[in-house]
């Protein structure tokens, strides 16, 4: 997990440095690049290769990327710059709700996810976001969310 915040912005960010950032790791990690990155936009990519562990099974000789999993990266992408902002360099973001998902073309092995998360407010722990994925410029994923920041220590349940 991030412990220090990173000079990223408009930086090009590798694997290494993501996973420096945020906890996830193989097979949950679903952001491989970091294109932009500014105060209120992050561009992230992630190569869809038949490699995946989720094809095995999400449609055995029909391969499509699950679209929950899409909303994941979505989620990821953003993550990557908001734990690196001065007040939540060290927490977790936790997924509070997903509104407006819309999946509009199946993103299949060797299509290549551009994803798009612009920062709609930060409150407190509280923040909201809106994802667009696209590949080959078009659509293939939208969605809105709301996630929390905690500290490590505060994911234990009571």
């Amino acid at each position: 997990m991030g412990n220090a915040e990173h000079d990223i912005k408009g930086k090009v960010l590798d694997v290494n440095v993501i996973q420096s950032i945020i906890p996830h790791r193989y097979p949950f990690l679903l952001v491989d690049k970091i294109l932009e990155v500014s105060e209120k936009r992050v561009v992230g990519l992630k190569n869809v290769t038949i490699n995946e562990p989720f094809f095995q099974g999400h449609f055995p000789g029909h391969p499509i990327m699950p679209g929950v999993l899409i909303i994941e990266a979505m989620a990821q992408t953003g993550a990557v710059a908001a734990l690196n902002m001065k007040d939540y360099i060290g927490k977790i973001a936790y997924f509070l709700g997903i509104k407006e998902a819309k999946f509009r073309k199946p993103v299949l092995p060797g299509d290549q996810l551009i994803i798009e998360v612009e920062f709609v407010k930060f409150k407190l722990s509280i923040g909201q976001a809106r994802g667009v994925a696209k590949v080959n410029g078009e659509v293939v994923c939208e969605a809105e969310f709301m996630f929390a920041f905690i500290t490590p220590d505060e994911k234990e349940r009571k």
